[in-house]
């Protein structure tokens, strides 16, 4: 017997072993092989009869491990239609659904140590509104069969206990469910939350901050169906559930579910598609559902439900102020938003300041000669991280110590422009030395305390909150009643055509922190251009009005939902090279036959032309026909795979979301 095997290589290839002990049952099964002058673990893809190969050429496999079960059959699928859909060779698609442990060329050996269990008190389920409860009623009642259906639910409208009630029916019919959120550090508190209303189901989380046998080892308890519940990043749409029976991906429009490196695969995109092998429900919740959800439930092709009350009682939107921004030297925010948080901290109630930006300042300038603190690997600048005494690079992770004289006229005469969530908490503790400040980012923030500090906010603990954008996802603070949102322009001034959509997301996701309880909430946000359509629908918390004002300039643009795109994305420390192969790559393109409906973009560099010593270059293919962008990208990967030369990288990313 002959086995195809995939393995974590980048060719868009399978390869032939011999082994005569497999049989169609070990489709799936982890296998070790020899490769080159080393060994490789793959996975079993066909197995057959008869090899092409000459006898000579083909090796025998070493080991078909049988030390856990092979993939199901519905997984096997996704990771067929991910690799067609995406462009990206089966190989290391199929290994990127493995646990890292598990691709070893080892025999798996059980930690001996688990990670323990979460221990919280059980609650019992609150009553639910009538829309709540037309939400469950209507999902569950269609549980045999697959339909996409868009929860579109105001902040605080309670979402989650829809979710809760579904799970609920899910389990009580013996099947899994599979939920998907955004953050990794929102699975710990969701899986507090599951884990007190089903104490004796199995719940874990899966992603990739857990250790590396810990991690593998819950895989493993999910293959072998020892699991209820899967609680999980992007990744967690690969996991092996046998026994679906829903699959939630809250916050549907957040830009995570997307790789942004290697495999360019979209979760929430993927999760439809295994809904519907499973002929499952598939529930996408979100206060702002991406454009395309939106207008995909216009048309009628998803089941629409909007949740238009909170469901808190007696708590109410929050009233939205937009403020401008005062000019000084010494000025980082408005006056009225000082004096709201004032106001706030005398009534012993919490305040947040929302500010997309870690650090202390994005530039560091000379005075005398305009020099700019810039990264020597990518053409960006240095951020000041004042406390640590570092300027760093956001995007290659370059650091060195902070500047005291101008690198070029050597002048002492440095300052800093702009602000990050750094410089704002400086600032407040200044103003208000008595106050419990804490700043939340990716530079304070370990997922192993933010479960505490969620707590300790949430026992108000906390007067003033800091952070970016990991504050707005999904958390609810009871005793937070002012919400403050500064530096939101510069997102009006992108060349994405996304931007307008994610700032009005997130805003509207800030904005949905404040007044969850009894107490009123109230909104500032800081800008130059109050009469903006963004900011009137913002105002009136109308998501409807924004989308479809959104909606009118993409259908006149023509941008997706109302066609379908592709960028090939290359990247080389050689500039020549790269810009040859791009070049090459488009004539390739334009020379194929059958391409009316496609529209060939020139070759361009994205906004960050350069990261970590590489140039990047990318191509945008256009078309208002899915099934003929799909096939000119398919006679056209195969072109690219014969021409790319060694120093070039390249890849295929399929309804990118930045352009």
């Amino acid at each position: 017997m002959f086995i195809e095997v995939a393995l974590d290589l980048p060719l868009n290839t399978l390869f032939d072993y011999q082994c005569d002990e497999a049989t169609l049952a070990d489709v799936g099964r982890r296998v070790l092989v020899p490769f080159g002058r080393g060994q490789k673990t793959g996975i079993v893809i066909h197995v057959k009869q008869d090899c092409q190969l000459p006898p000579e050429k083909i090796k025998k496999a070493l080991c078909l491990w049988h030390d856990i079960d092979p993939l199901p059959t519905e997984v096997m699928y996704l990771l067929r239609f991910t690799s067609q859909y995406y462009h990206h060779p089966l190989g290391p698609v199929v290994m990127h659904a493995l646990p890292p442990a598990l691709k070893k060329t080892t025999t798996w050996q059980s930690p001996k140590r688990r990670v323990a269990g979460i221990k919280v008190k059980t609650n019992q389920a609150p009553l639910l509104n009538p829309q709540q409860r037309h939400a469950v009623e209507s999902i569950d009642g269609s549980h045999d069969q697959f339909y996409a259906w868009l929860v579109q639910g105001i902040t605080g409208s309670g979402k989650t206990e829809v979710y809760l009630e579904l799970v609920q029916k899910t389990l009580e019919r013996g099947q899994q469910v599979l939920i998907l959120v955004p953050e990794i550090n929102l699975t710990p508190l969701i899986e507090q939350r599951f884990q007190a209303r089903f104490p004796e189901a199995a719940i874990v989380s899966l992603h990739s901050a857990l250790g590396e046998k810990e991690r593998a080892q819950r895989w493993i308890d999910i293959l072998k169906q020892q699991v209820n519940v899967v609680l999980g990043t992007r990744l967690a749409i690969f996991a092996p559930l046998s026994n679906l029976g829903l699959i939630i991906v809250d916050e549907e429009h957040d830009s995570s579910y997307k790789q942004a490196e290697g495999m360019r695969y979209h979760a929430r995109d993927l999760a439809l598609v295994r809904g519907q092998y499973k002929k499952i429900p598939v529930v996408l919740g979100s206060a702002s559902p991406s454009l395309e959800s939106w207008w995909n439930a216009k048309q009628q092709r998803y089941k629409h439900i909007e949740l238009s009350l909170r469901a808190h009682p007696g708590a109410s939107l929050p009233t939205i102020h937009l403020v401008k921004a005062e000019q000084g030297e010494h000025l980082v925010m408005s006056s009225a938003i000082v004096n709201a948080m004032g106001e706030r901290l005398a009534k012993q109630q919490q305040s947040m300041v929302f500010i997309n930006r870690r650090g202390f300042a994005p530039v560091l300038i000379c005075n005398q000669c305009q020099w700019l603190a810039t990264c020597e690997h990518c053409q960006t600048r240095l951020v000041v991280h004042r406390r640590q005494q570092q300027l760093r690079c956001h995007h290659c992770d370059y650091q060195r110590p902070l500047d005291h004289r101008c690198a070029r006229c050597h002048s002492p005469d440095l300052s800093t422009l702009g602000e990050g969530t750094q410089k704002i908490e400086e600032y407040l503790q200044n103003l208000f030395p008595t106050a419990r400040i804490l700043r939340i980012d990716s530079d304070t923030l370990k997922s192993k305390q933010w479960a505490t500090q969620i707590q300790e906010i949430s026992e108000g603990h906390v007067d003033i909150l800091v952070g970016t954008q990991i504050l707005i996802k999904g958390h609810d603070f009871p005793k937070l009643t002012l919400v403050a949102a500064i530096n939101v322009d510069n997102s009006l001034y992108s060349v994405d055509f996304r931007a307008s959509e994610r700032l009005f997301t997130q805003l509207l996701q800030a904005s949905g922190r404040a007044g969850r309880s009894a107490d009123s909430g109230e909104v500032y946000i800081e800008t130059a251009f109050p009469q903006h359509p963004l900011f009137q629908a913002l105002i009136e918390h109308n998501y409807n009005r924004f989308a479809a004002n959104e909606i009118n300039e993409r259908r006149l643009i023509g941008f997706p939902p109302f066609c379908y795109q592709a960028l090939l994305r290359g990247s080389s420390i050689d500039l020549t090279a790269l810009q040859e192969f791009m070049n090459a790559a488009r004539k390739g393109l334009a020379a194929q036959q059958r391409l009316k409906t496609i529209t060939l973009y020139d070759v361009v560099s994205p906004a960050l032309a350069k990261v970590g010593q590489r140039y990047r270059l990318q191509l945008l293919i256009q078309s208002d026909q899915r099934a003929q962008l799909q096939l000119a990208l398919s006679q056209w990967t195969e072109h690219l795979y014969a021409m790319a030369p060694a120093k070039v990288s390249w890849i295929i990313d399929v309804d990118p979301i930045d352009c």
